[in-house]
């Protein structure tokens, strides 16, 4: 049978819970199936919009419109090491949307700052995220997203005990 003849079976919904396997079921994976699609579809429009890779697009929304930062402070804001942040640096520095320059109190440390067509590419990404974020929230009503943000702090806080507690074991 060809690819298209077969009948495809959707997901179960995402209530069903005893229809899915028990890992798939958990809190965690329905959390982080959400960030991906979130993700994904975050790629996909900066990528149309401002042709920006996702390492590019992360690396304009950190720097924002604040000072100049040192590479090593961009890395732990966005959380990657600085090798793959160079590379993308570089890129958007040839594409001039990122300048470069020498810390007047610390030539051994680069700042990076947007230029303006950097700035405008921010602009456009914030713009994207707060239509996304609009219509990704519109279902909810003003309680239940306020109890969902509260919800959502608690999971993290705890996330982050559970963190720490593992690289203590590590």
């Amino acid at each position: 049978m060809s690819q298209k003849a077969k009948k495809q079976t959707p997901p179960p919904a995402a209530g069903n819970a005893e229809e899915l396997a028990p890992i798939t079921a958990m809190m965690s994976s329905r959390l982080m199936v959400l960030a991906n699609l979130l993700k994904r579809g975050a790629i996909l429009r900066y990528k149309r919009l401002a042709g920006l890779s996702s390492v590019e697009f992360g690396l304009v929304a950190s720097l924002g419109r604040h000072p100049p930062m040192s590479v090593a402070r961009l890395a732990e804001a966005v959380g990657m090491d600085k090798g793959q942040i160079s590379r993308a640096l570089a890129e958007l520095v040839s594409r001039k949307l990122v300048a470069k320059a020498d810390n007047p109190r610390d030539n051994r440390e680069t700042l990076v700052c947007l230029t303006k067509a950097g700035l405008a590419a921010h602009d456009v990404i914030v713009a994207g995220a707060q239509e996304r974020n609009r219509r990704l929230l519109e279902l909810l009503s003003k309680e239940d997203l306020e109890a969902l943000l509260r919800q959502i702090d608690r999971l993290t806080a705890t996330a982050a005990q559970m963190l720490a507690a593992e690289k203590d074991l590590s």
